[in-house]
């Protein structure tokens, strides 16, 4: 089985920072990052921002404050979130596709973390 756990959000005042994580664990042959995204009330979640390769996609809102990166040991997926603006407040969610064995069979599931909550104050 493989477990995502997502790490960092929080309440922080506009301009601010924050880092957010997912790291997943369990027995992994290999991950593709599908991204981060975001979802407020009453509307669809969003792209926030992919990591494929050495290749990073921003949506247009976050581009140049928001940084996606990976360790690759420690199969942890990060999102560095700064000059953070109030209609950054959203929760926030990791999404992995994750090749995996259980006992002798092979697996390959897309994982979404628990969601983090970012709150942006004014």
């Amino acid at each position: 089985q493989v477990q995502l756990v997502e790490s960092g959000g929080g309440l922080v005042q506009a301009g601010g920072s924050l880092r957010l994580s997912c790291a997943a664990s369990g027995s992994i042959l290999s991950i593709f990052d599908m991204g981060w995204y975001r979802q407020v009330p009453g509307k669809q979640r969003e792209l926030v921002a992919q990591i494929t390769g050495g290749n990073t996609n921003y949506a247009d809102s976050v581009k140049g404050r928001f940084t996606i990166s990976r360790v690759n040991a420690k199969n942890t997926l990060y999102l560095q979130l700064n000059s953070l603006k109030t209609e950054d407040t959203a929760v926030y969610y990791c999404a992995r596709r994750v090749e995996y064995l259980s006992g002798s069979s092979y697996f390959s599931n897309d994982y979404w973390g628990q969601g983090t909550q970012v709150t942006v104050s004014s």
